[in-house]
């Protein structure tokens, strides 16, 4: 796991990192994404990686602030609802493909060789291209059948989701609430043994 700027990146997919941007902390649900500075960073956190991201995106993302903001928020509302769906269920709804088509068709792909290497980018207004990349990501994991695989964490505090293909994975993150179960087990045996 990387953690960055305080967003817990568990998966390398952005869909599920944007939907685990809601997490517990001291028992209260609490919002990673509370302004338009906090959707800059975690656009930056999860951006690093992407060939097509440059100084020029991000003037247009600081031009279409918070529109944005709004955008990905609502956005990640929606995926929240679906992503629990499918981890309770593994039901994949059409109209969840359907409204990730949509958000493509706004920005489609475009390509660029770049270093040697083809790179997709969406084109469009810059809201509509960070929502194109979320629903291509979703769409992979659909394609791939990895989204089946959806997991809640087996700590019932815990709103993470993560992709479990082993299928022996039972928390987020070891880092995060395996360890946290793994200390409690021992202060509990240790009060049992005194």
């Amino acid at each position: 796991m990387r953690e960055t700027n305080n967003f817990p990146l568990l998966s390398g997919n952005i869909s599920l990192d944007l939907v685990n941007t809601e997490v517990v902390r001291w028992g209260q649900r609490s919002d990673l994404l509370m302004n338009n500075e906090d959707i800059l960073d975690w656009i930056n956190v999860v951006n690093e990686d992407n060939s097509f991201w440059n100084e020029q995106l991000f003037i247009k993302v600081m031009e279409r602030l918070s529109q944005v903001t709004s955008n990905i928020l609502e956005m990640r509302s929606v995926i929240r609802k679906e992503f629990e769906t499918i981890a309770d269920s593994r039901q994949i709804s059409n109209n969840f493909i359907a409204f990730l088509e949509k958000k493509i068709e706004k920005a489609p792909f475009a390509y660029k060789l770049i270093e040697n290497k083809l790179i997709s980018f969406p084109i469009g207004e810059i809201e509509d291209v960070l929502l194109s990349l979320i629903a291509l990501d979703i769409l992979t994991l659909i394609e791939e059948n990895k989204l089946t695989f959806l997991k809640r964490c087996s700590n019932p505090e815990c709103v993470l989701l993560f992709i479990n293909v082993s299928g022996r994975r039972k928390w987020c993150s070891m880092k995060i609430c395996g360890n946290r179960k793994k200390v409690a087990r021992f202060q509990h045996r240790k009060l049992e043994d005194n």
